[in-house]
């Protein structure tokens, strides 16, 4: 989260004085009903709990019901293209990551929306490190040994991920970059399915999120090679970091946001913004999310100018990545 951190120094006192001044009368008028969150990819995947364990506790905060909409596709633009073109009244949102606000960039394009355009940043919710992963009878024992056991077999091998532009995706096409393979790719309707095959041996590896892994990687489902982040997570003591495993190179970290359509009004942009400081700051949620190996973004990280500075960022560092791959 250094990255995020460094883009969010700045945001936190224009973005108070403007909740200060609109939350009041947006707390009077908004929300009169339930709320739809869509989460593009299937349920039970990183997005999707990340998305549930917050809007959970939002719901509270704003008495009214926030109802979870999977809606699979497309590395999770079909969902991200349905919610720029949502009436922008505050009643359907989307929780996005790093593939669909910023990877779809230069992975589409012929893409219908804009991350930066077409969409109100509200909060970053939480950062998830990307971890190594591998079916538990894939023959390489560390990480050193996957190495050299993929590039002798990138024709063979294959690695599962949950659509083109998903995280699992392009983590593991920066991952393939640096190691100069081109394996055969496996795409899910989502890191739930892929996860699954993975468990089920139907697949060699990914590249995943923490908060889908974790409780695979302590049943002994699967393999977890190392995790792409300088030190090493307190959910995961026992796995190594990428660098201590002999592959510095790949450092990768997703994050988990929220978004309403572009054109939101800003009263209702702080109202939802104000919720989910205010579930990130929960005991219970935090708990919940910092079992899952989630990252907690800082108070200055959690705010709108902060988010949309750091999509503009992220779209910047894929690119490059990404547009040979396409």
């Amino acid at each position: 989260m250094t990255s995020i951190r460094a883009l969010a120094g700045a945001c936190v006192a224009a973005f108070a004085s403007l909740c200060a001044f609109v939350a009041p009368s947006a707390a009077q008028t908004y929300p009169t009903r339930s709320i739809t969150m869509i989460v593009p990819f299937a349920a039970g995947g990183p997005t999707d709990v990340v998305a549930r364990i917050v809007t959970a506790h939002m719901a509270q905060t704003l008495g009214q019901s926030i109802i979870i909409e999977n809606v699979v596709g497309a590395g999770g633009t079909t969902a991200t293209t349905r919610a720029a073109r949502a009436a922008n009244d505050g009643y359907t949102l989307i929780t996005g990551h790093m593939g669909t606000h910023a990877a779809s960039v230069p992975l589409y394009p012929k893409l219908a929306y804009h991350p930066e355009k077409d969409f109100e940043p509200i909060a970053l919710l939480a950062g998830t490190p990307i971890l190594i992963l591998a079916r538990k009878d894939f023959p390489p024992k560390d990480l050193k040994e996957f190495v050299a056991y993929v590039k002798a077999n990138a024709e063979k091998v294959n690695a599962a991920h949950a659509g083109v532009g998903s995280v699992s995706h392009v983590s593991c096409e920066l991952l393939h970059s640096i190691l100069d393979i081109k394996p055969v790719g496996v795409p899910f309707n989502g890191t739930g399915p892929a996860m699954n095959a993975l468990v089920a041996g139907q697949v060699d590896y990914m590249c995943d999120q923490i908060v889908n892994a974790v409780p695979q990687i302590n049943a002994g489902t699967i393999k977890a090679y190392a995790i792409a982040t300088p030190e090493r997570n307190p959910s995961l003591p026992n796995v190594p970091t990428t660098a201590e495993a002999g592959l510095p190179a790949f450092q990768a970290q997703a994050w988990n946001a929220m978004f309403a359509p572009k054109g939101t009004s800003p009263a209702i942009v702080a109202s939802l913004n104000a919720a989910a400081v205010k579930a990130l700051d929960d005991e219970k949620v935090r708990k919940r999310l910092l079992e899952l190996g989630s990252v907690i973004p800082t108070a200055a990280e959690r705010m709108p100018e902060a988010l949309a500075a750091l999509v503009k960022s992220e779209i910047a560092k894929w690119s490059p990545v990404l547009k040979p791959a396409t």
